[in-house]
Order: structure tokens, then C-alpha cells, then sequence
């Protein structure tokens, strides 16, 4: 389980496409919106895609001014469930299909 949390800044006058774009992109959560542009995110892990992958995706989204990484928990989950059938662990967290 991998969480960041992230504040944007976002221009105000391109807010509204901005939040929908950040909507649409799978491990992405809006938490907060302020009317001067500012959001409160959380982004996570997807199966395919490390949160660190969609932090950067997010800079490329028109309009974004900053986005800050203020929050971040990495918790190995094979560590909490253990399996012991299961083959051992890669030393990439890089996702596998």
C-alpha cells in the first residue's frame, strides 16, 4: 500500500478542467477544492501504475502551478498477510501484469 498525499495549485481559471482531469485518472482522489485553485489529494498505487508515475502525470495537467507531496505511507502489505505458498517477492515495487 503506497498513499501521497499532495496539495495542488491549480489556476484558477483552469480549476474546473483541471479537477475533471485529476477525476478521470485512476488512483486519484479530490479531497478539498478552495475557489483561489488550491486542492487536497490523495494518490495511490493502481495496479498497473506506481503513485509516483500519476505525481508526475499531474504536473503535466494545464494549468497546474505546484504540487506539493505532503503526506506519504508505504506499508508492505505481503508483511501483514503472510502467504506461505506464495513465490517471494520481486526487489521492484515496479507493478507486474
Amino acid at each position: 500500500m503506497n498513499i501521497c498525499g499532495c496539495l495542488l495549485h491549480i489556476a484558477p481559471a483552469q480549476a474546473l478542467a483541471a479537477s475533471e482531469a485529476m477525476k478521470n485518472t485512476v488512483g486519484v482522489e479530490i479531497h478539498a477544492e478552495a475557489e483561489d485553485g488550491r486542492f487536497v489529494i490523495v494518490v495511490e498505487d493502481t495496479p498497473t501504475r506506481l503513485a509516483s508515475e500519476i505525481i508526475m502525470d499531474l504536473h503535466q495537467i494545464p494549468g497546474v502551478i505546484s504540487l506539493t507531496l505532503t503526506y506519504h505511507h508505504f506499508e508492505d502489505t505481503a508483511d501483514s498477510h503472510p502467504h506461505p505458498d506464495a513465490p517471494s517477492q520481486t526487489t521492484s515495487r515496479r507493478p507486474t501484469l
